[in-house]
């Protein structure tokens, strides 16, 4: 059964299609237009009573929020493609851990750059510039522990590619692109490093080449 996701376009959908790429896994793509409010129609949210994305359909099976899609399918999944958890279970719990530290301190001060530069700037608006330097600030600081943990291990959760690192892949492009903070990755050198080596996976670049950004 090919596994369908819908929103490919946008940042958390390619969470999933990375993942699935990394564990071989054949899908299909439907695409969302949040600007129409396609997320707001009765038939989407009866797969997913938010209206946000991601969601899949494997089957019978409907799941949302991308974070839980990708464990499930690294799971699910785990003896085919890239193993992305850990062959143990300290392995296991550093990716899970390095997982959390990605969706409650990194994503949050990126997702105001990407909401008060991008998005702002997209709608002809001026972003506010105290939240801006707030979580300029607060990144700064997340990163830097990140370059001491990267100054020990090649990855996140140690010397192995994970769902760590490659649920970093869409807010980052985003951060060292659009939104015009790159100076915050290649101004630390292990952080740097890292993200050249994850960016520049196949799958990662095979997501941006066919969906590219969204506006």
């Amino acid at each position: 059964m090919v596994v369908k996701v819908y929103g490919p376009v946008y940042a958390s959908p390619k969470r999933v299609l990375v993942c699935l790429l990394e564990k071989k896994v054949e899908f299909e793509t439907i695409p969302v237009d949040l600007l129409t409010g396609e997320n707001r129609r009765p038939e989407f949210l009866k797969l997913q009573p938010f209206g946000s994305l991601p969601v899949i359909q494997d089957g019978d099976y409907t799941l949302f929020e991308s974070r839980a899609i990708i464990r499930y399918y690294a799971e699910k999944y785990k003896s085919q493609g890239t193993d992305l958890l850990g062959k143990t279970m300290e392995d296991q719990g550093l990716v899970q851990q390095w997982l959390e530290v990605e969706a409650h301190n990194f994503e949050p001060p990126v997702l105001n750059l990407v909401r008060q530069i991008m998005f702002s700037s997209f709608y002809g608006l001026t972003g506010d510039k105290k939240v801006i330097k707030e979580s300029d600030e607060k990144l700064g600081k997340v990163l830097d522990v990140y370059e001491d943990r990267l100054s020990k291990s090649k990855y996140l959760a140690g010397d192995f590619f994970s769902l760590a690192d490659l649920s970093h892949l869409p807010f980052t492009n985003y951060l060292v692109g659009p939104v015009g903070k790159e100076h915050l990755i290649k101004e630390r050198k292990h952080v740097s490093a890292w993200w050249d080596d994850i960016s520049s996976r196949p799958s990662w670049k095979k997501v941006l080449d066919t969906y590219g950004l969204p506006f």
